[in-house]
């Protein structure tokens, strides 16, 4: 996604939907679902404080994936940025009039 204007924006519109879980959806895989509300909530906490980003898992600045160890679980989150009809990419992720952002949380063993 190099040819992103403002990926600056981006990554701030991803910070806002993992630490606030506004500004699109959330999903949570299976695994996590079974996990059970409390440690749900746990993993939640644990990805809005997630700050650990860097060139390996944050190759182009947008804050989109992230793997971390919470409720004594390996998690992974990932946001992906759809169009609004949710069947192809954004045609420019840093417009939320034509965005549809999903956080998708699972479990390192479902990936």
């Amino acid at each position: 996604m190099t040819d992103i204007l403002d990926v600056g924006r981006v990554a701030a519109l991803n910070d806002i939907l993992r630490r606030s879980l506004s500004g699109g959806t959330l999903v949570l895989t299976a695994g996590i679902v079974a996990l059970g509300r409390e440690r749900q909530q746990v993993i939640l906490d644990a990805i809005a404080a997630f700050d650990r980003f860097d060139v390996d898992n944050d190759p182009y600045g947008e804050r989109d994936f992230g793997a971390l160890e919470a409720a004594g679980e390996r998690v992974m989150f990932k946001i992906d940025c759809f169009d609004r009809s949710g069947r192809f990419a954004s045609p420019d992720p840093a417009d939320t009039s034509v965005t549809a952002r999903v956080l998708t949380v699972m479990l390192a063993g479902e990936y």
